[in-house]
């Protein structure tokens, strides 16, 4: 029973770590304000504004629709098109640790959003 459990929750833990995308986006200029509440309150939220890059986005999206890394979900996107603004995956391929390396390193952005 207890490895049961103890196997079911890696596989849950491994499902919450892998921050998979259908949309992502290169940004820059982020900037976080407080919205409310207070520190300690379930109601102390953050605003993030930012400005997409197209641009960017489609360099990353392009490299991304290259990758073949593995056999991993964020691995490879094979459905990964850019629409103008956007970096798209039907399938949710996009890796967020993935896309933001496509979008700093090599298309130079500040970073990557994604949904």
């Amino acid at each position: 029973m207890q490895l049961t459990t103890v196997f079911a929750f890696s596989i849950l833990a491994g499902c919450a770590f892998a921050k998979l995308h259908n949309v992502a986006v290169c940004v820059t200029g982020r900037k976080y304000s407080e919205v409310g509440g207070t520190p300690f309150s379930p109601s102390y939220t953050w605003s993030k504004d930012y400005e997409i890059l197209p641009d960017e986005t489609k360099c990353a999206c392009d490299l991304y629709k290259q990758r073949n890394t593995g056999s991993n979900q964020w691995d490879q996107c094979p459905d990964c098109n850019f629409d103008g603004n956007y970096c798209h995956s039907e399938g949710w391929h996009i890796g967020g640790d993935e896309m933001t390396y496509y979008c700093e390193k090599k298309c130079h952005a500040q970073g990557a959003e994604g949904n």
